[in-house]
């Protein structure tokens, strides 16, 4: 089951993501990139202004546990974001990331959006997970995001 995310539901959020991030980017990116970007994403702060600026938050409910949320948000022109999606390591392999990445297309083409972006880290294995659901690659691109730290992203698009 897939349900909206309240603000209320922030501190769920933050865990999940404090959960995976480890496991995910740990690899990748150093721990202090780790707690900057958690702290940068996912403080109460930085998640009700989320919420504020239009930012649709769902939770993944999986036998009476929540196991995982998304982020998707209206951008400029007819196309929208998604900014998350995480689900904790002990639910993968359950369905609840593609149904998550469901409602995320479904919240697009519903506000008449023409395509779903997103970011993902080029070393992150979910990248072949948005390629089996359709998303192409359209440009690699390095963010600096302070603090002397990057995201070494490509860019990913879906269209309708």
């Amino acid at each position: 089951m897939i349900r909206p995310a309240t603000l209320e539901d922030r501190a769920f959020i933050r865990s999940v993501s404090e959960r995976t991030w480890p496991s995910t980017y740990g690899h990748i990116i150093s721990q202090e990139q780790i707690d900057f970007m958690l702290e940068w994403m996912y403080s109460d702060t930085s998640l009700a202004e989320q919420f504020a600026k239009g930012h649709q938050f769902y939770i993944a409910n999986l036998n009476g546990a929540d196991i995982g949320f998304c982020s998707v948000s209206k951008e400029e022109g007819s196309a929208h974001k998604l900014n998350k999606l995480y689900v904790l390591p002990s639910a993968h392999g359950t369905g609840a990331g593609k149904a998550l990445l469901n409602k995320a297309i479904e919240v697009t083409k519903a506000e008449g959006s023409s395509s779903l972006f997103l970011q993902v880290n080029k070393h992150n294995k979910d990248y072949t997970f948005y390629l089996k659901n359709s998303f192409i690659k359209e440009q690699e691109f390095k963010f600096d995001i302070g603090n002397g730290f990057f995201m070494d992203d490509y860019v990913m698009r879906l269209i309708f």
